[in-house]
Parts: C-alpha cells; structure tokens; sequence
C-alpha cells in the first residue's frame, strides 16, 4: 500500500526532522550552503525547517482546513528544492540562479518517479509545483515593470492566499539583511491581489479570448474586451513519449487532419533519440497548408519544454486559430513498461532527460489548457 506523505506530516505533527526519516529526498537540501548576507541561518535544510516551524506559527495558517495546512507544509518543506541542484559560487558568494524554476521541475521529478512512496494525486503535485516555482513572486515581483501581470499568471494556478502564506513564512524563516523589507513586500502583495480581485481565485477576464491576448501582448489591460476573430480550432498535444496521444486522438473521433511528428520521424528514418530540423520543417510545411486554409488539424508531438509550445501557439493564432493545449500524462512504470514493448524504443537515458525538462502547460498558455492523466489509457 502506498504511503500518503500529507497524512504523514499530520501523524508527525508538522515536524520536518520526522518527515525527513520517512522521506530522505528531502536531506538534498543539507549541507547546500546559501548566501551568508541574506541567510546567516545556515545551510538551505536548516533555513527549511525555520520556515517550517514560521509557517505553522502563523494565525492564517492555522485558520485554514486540514487539507490545505498538510499541502502548505509540504510546499514549504520542498520550496528550495532547486537549490540543490544549482547552487554555486558567483562572485565568491553562493547564489542559487533560477531555483524556483528549476525546483518546480525537481519537486514533479521526484513525485512522478516515486509516487507509491508519496501518494499524492496528479492535483496536489501539480498545486505543489506551482507554489514552488513562485514562492518569491510576493517579494521580487516589485521589480518587474508589470507586477500585476506576474501576479494573474500565478493567480492562472494557484491562491494567492495561499502564496502568501508561504512566502510569509519563507521570509521570516531567515536571518539576514532585508528581512523587514521582504515582510513588507509580502503585506503589500497580499493587499494587492485582494485589488486586483485574485485573492482565492483567478482574474476573470470576459472569455476565454481576451485572456489569452492579455498574457501574450504588451501593456494589454486586464479588463479590456477585445474583438474575437479567430475562425478555427487547432489542438497541440503536449505529453512524454508513450502518455497516450495517438490514442487520445482516435478516441475523440474529430476527423481533424493530424501532424505526426513521430510519423514524420518513422518516414525519414531518424532515431527518436536523434534530434533533427528535417523533422519539424516538414511537419512545419504541414500545418502550414491547412493554416492558410483556416483548417482545423491536430499538431502531434511532445511539447515538453514552455518556450517550445509558446512559439508554436504563437504561430498558429496569427493565422486566427483558436490553440488547445491537451496535456496527457501515463505513471512512471507504465511509462517504463511500454518503451519495453515499443519497436522504436527510446534510450533510457533519454527518457529519463526528457521527465527531467518536462513544464507542464499552464492555464494562461493557449486558448484552452486541458489535463488527462488517466492512469489506464493505453499507448
């Protein structure tokens, strides 16, 4: 039977030295040094577990339901995650460049890889993920030139509430210079998503259109209403080798034309291990046909990577498309398994590259984000 580490944490008391016994991952964060100035606590585990122990100490967290309290420790426990892999000396000081991002791409690799020991539902990985990737948005967003927009993208994923809380509990779980600065950031951010009305919720934009221009234009404002011309739909499937998107496809019974990039691979004779421009020219040909004949089709491949599926999304809607990004997931060891079978098989060691880069589609990337992560859908 597989374990429930949000059960555990309650079992232990919300105590971090406990948890760490039963789930070592966690001791990734010991001995990664940080910058004295700003962390004079020590090491990333030590300031962990201060911000562990602020967190359960806050009124607002232990105002919320159970659920929410177990899921919030949990975040907090894995929030520096990817300073256990990009930690390094810059200008004689350790700095940790990117680590939200990369500890979002971490915290999902470790719990899609070990899920019998973890037991947490595709939701409440994906929840997790996302308050580790912007974990320091209520403190650097001030930076930004729009920080309302860095606010609804976040907003697109997760509560800023709950954001707050954390981000709360991370600064006063330090010791160093700006402490009080980075506390009254975090007020200032929490009275600024109640304005902006995405304090438990998503901004409501007036459909579906306006809120994709918002997030791909510059200087849009979030309540404007725009003309929609878009005049057809194209789907990009996004997902790991072997997640099921052939069989997606003919189960929906669209009748849209697809643009395989595995059976353009299949026709050129290239390895799916190989990369090659061949292979997306053609494809690119392809879609570029039915484009120009306001066409609906289906662009098949797996669009892990953020940067790749915007480029793509952008492309399609400047010839009026309306994008769906359909997302789909298979476990870890069904995943394994079927590469076993596959004629074409795929090195391990590439597969497993590939989980490492995978950034699951967010809500504000397309016209429409969906996710099927049904655990029983064949290859």
């Amino acid at each position: 039977m597989s374990k429930k580490i949000l059960e555990e944490i309650r079992k232990t008391g919300f105590s971090l030295e406990q948890l760490a016994g039963q789930y070592p991952d966690i001791y990734m964060l010991d001995n990664v040094p940080q910058n004295e100035e700003y962390h004079a606590e020590g090491d990333v585990l030590t300031h962990t577990g201060l911000v562990c122990q602020n967190l359960i100490e806050l009124p607002e967290w232990k105002e919320l339901e159970g659920k929410e309290q177990e899921v919030l420790f949990l975040a907090a426990v894995f929030h520096d995650i990817g300073k256990a892999f990009c930690t390094k000396l810059q200008d004689g000081k350790w700095a940790s460049p990117k680590h939200t991002i990369i500890g979002e791409k971490k915290f999902r690799g470790i719990i899609y890889r070990n899920i019998e020991n973890y037991g947490l539902t595709w939701e409440e990985r994906e929840y997790i993920a996302k308050l580790i990737r912007y974990h320091g948005t209520p403190i650097w967003a001030w930076a930004k030139r729009r920080p309302e927009f860095d606010l609804l993208k976040a907003s697109e994923s997760i509560s800023m509430k709950m954001l707050y809380i954390l981000s709360k509990a991370d600064a006063k779980g330090r010791i160093g210079n700006g402490k009080e600065k980075m506390l009254e950031r975090v007020e200032l951010f929490a009275e600024y998503a109640k304005e902006l009305g995405i304090w438990e919720k998503p901004y409501t934009f007036v459909d579906a259109y306006t809120k994709y221009q918002y997030f791909h234009r510059e200087d849009m404002w979030q309540g404007a209403v725009l003309y929609n011309d878009t005049t057809f739909d194209v789907i990009l499937m996004s997902g790991l080798p072997l997640a099921g998107k052939d069989t997606w496809i003919e189960r929906q019974q669209l009748g849209f034309p697809v643009v395989s990039l595995d059976k353009i691979r299949q026709d050129l004779k290239i390895l799916p291990s190989k990369k090659s421009d061949k292979v997306v020219q053609a494809a690119m040909e392809q879609a570029k046909k039915y484009l120009r004949k306001k066409e609906p089709f289906i662009w098949n491949a797996t669009n892990l990577v953020q940067e790749t599926r915007q480029r793509l999304v952008q492309f399609f809607s400047n010839y009026g498309a309306r994008v769906h990004i359909v997302y789909l997931e298979a476990p870890y060891k069904e995943l394994k398994a079927r590469n076993q079978v596959r004629e074409r098989y795929i090195p391990e060691q590439v597969l497993e590259e590939m989980i490492d880069k995978l950034e699951i589609p967010a809500p504000w990337e397309s016209y429409e984000v969906k996710a099927d992560f049904n655990e029983k859908r064949d290859k």
